[in-house]
């Protein structure tokens, strides 16, 4: 009969069924036939009369496939094995960050009849997402502590995640097993070099092997500081890449009166000198990429330098915002800014500031443009349409059309739902956060689930980006 596959004629030692209507009703449900549950183990079927016990041949456990440790970026398969028919469970992840402070997320599910659940085709029924979200444990992790943001510090440790699972729905009691992951943000055998040379203040990330490869200069934003960990999966996909700092970082300072070129032109140079990068054609086979401000650096970087082959700008403008920037004996001044139009919200510690920035139509801004439509780069413009921070979609745009007006190449990608702080994939969404710059609590926008769908292709696309514009030409120069 079809319940012979998972019912036994013999109770195994602890591992009893406690009676439920609920788990009557399903069993009913899926077996086709009626029964009723006696004692804590027996089914009785009213129409062979035959006596089955309910066990259980292991203890349920959980496993990531195909390995518990592996890059972050890398998409995994999270699998339980050894429950109860049907049995609705919670499924919980969380992680401790290098501050302290605790992110987790939770999930609710239904075994197949197999007492087995694949988070890669099983749905959601409730709790951070719903739906079949494979990767939804991860980013769908949420700071205990109010406005957090989820960012590695030290590359060099990974981020250990631990999935528990919970009979029913909630976390009350033990777990009925429990697994940790490690997810590295720098793979086995890349080199992590701190670089003190002139005025740079970086970090070069070296993948293993003589080369040649590729090189990338890697920018964030107006938050200041060494970020190193984009960089570092970057090198464990096979570009050497410059993690450059350019504010708020050891002697150089978060509130300068401008910024100037020819600081990360000192980076290009750094990296032209590298021996894994190509020894001919070195000035051709570089790229750029920029998170916010950073992007604005890394377009104005393509426009000036003939250096450059590739640039990505991630939630960017085509307008050079916050800083004065010199370049070659002149300054483009920044972006016109009306602090009149800062928005309060509900939590008086929280501003909305996404209308402060003049329209690129204006012809106030025009002397703040960044002249890409004058580089022989090639360029790939990533935003969000949910960005809080600033419109970086009108701004993209704006800087899309004078590339295209020119006939320059370029890709523009802009993502329903997806908020200002575009990260590598699986990273979780970041609504709300402290600007150490601004010092204030600013809105960056997003939805939770389009945010990670936005995350997790334009992460492809940039890789796919650069492998085309980059790799190709690091392979001629070895020819």
């Amino acid at each position: 009969m079809v319940a012979n596959k998972y019912l036994h004629k013999q109770t195994i030692k602890n591992k009893l069924l406690v009676p439920n209507d609920d788990l009557q009703y399903r069993l009913w449900e899926y077996f086709n036939m009626p029964v009723v549950l006696i004692g804590y183990s027996q089914i009785f079927d009213q129409r062979s009369h035959f006596c089955f016990l309910i066990a259980s041949s292991m203890a349920a456990r959980i496993s990531i496939l195909p390995s518990p440790t592996c890059l972050y970026d890398d998409p995994v398969q999270v699998k339980i094995e050894g429950l109860s028919p049907l049995q609705e469970v919670t499924v919980a992840a969380s992680l401790v960050d290098e501050a302290g402070c605790l992110f987790q997320s939770r999930a609710y599910y239904r075994a197949e009849g197999n007492g087995e659940l694949d988070l890669s085709c099983s749905p959601s029924l409730g709790g951070s997402y719903c739906g079949v979200e494979p990767m939804g444990l991860l980013w769908s992790l949420e700071s205990t502590t109010p406005y957090k943001r989820l960012r590695k510090r030290n590359v060099l440790a990974p981020f250990c995640v631990t999935y528990e699972v919970y009979d029913g729905r909630g976390v009350p009691g033990s777990p009925l097993c429990s697994c940790r992951s490690e997810r590295r943000f720098i793979a086995e055998g890349v080199n992590r070099v701190p670089v003190r040379e002139g005025r740079l203040r970086a970090t070069l990330f070296c993948p293993p092997g003589p080369g040649p490869f590729p090189a990338l200069i890697d920018l964030y934003g107006s938050g200041g500081g060494l970020v190193e960990y984009r960089a570092s999966l970057l090198a464990s996909r096979g570009f050497v890449t410059l993690a450059l700092a350019f504010l708020a970082f050891e002697d150089l300072p978060a509130y300068p009166e401008f910024l100037d070129l020819d600081y990360f032109g000192e980076a290009i140079k750094f990296l032209q000198r590298h021996q894994k990068v190509p020894s001919k054609l070195r000035s051709w086979v570089m790229g750029l990429l920029g998170l916010s401000k950073g992007a604005d650096l890394a377009l104005a970087l393509a426009a000036f330098s003939p250096d450059i082959q590739a640039a990505v700008s991630i939630s960017g403008s085509g307008l050079n915002a916050f800083l004065p920037l010199k370049v070659k004996g002149h300054t483009i001044p920044p972006h016109p800014c009306d602090l009149g139009k800062v928005q309060l919200t509900d939590d008086p510690n929280v501003l909305n500031i996404s209308e402060i920035m003049d329209e690129p139509k204006d012809p106030s801004t025009w002397p703040c443009r960044i002249p890409v439509e004058k580089s022989l780069s090639k360029y790939l413009f990533i935003c969000g349409q949910d960005d809080r921070n600033w419109k970086s979609q009108m701004f993209c745009q704006e800087a899309v059309s004078r590339l295209q007006q020119k006939g320059c190449h370029v890709e523009f990608y802009c993502y329903p739902g997806a908020g200002h702080l575009l990260e590598p994939p699986y990273m979780p969404l970041c609504y709300i956060s402290f600007h150490k710059i601004i010092g204030l609590y600013i809105i960056w926008g997003g939805k939770w689930k389009e945010h990670a769908e936005a995350q997790e292709d334009a992460w492809q696309r940039i890789l796919a980006f650069f492998r085309q514009h980059l790799l190709e030409s690091t392979l001629k120069s070895t020819l």
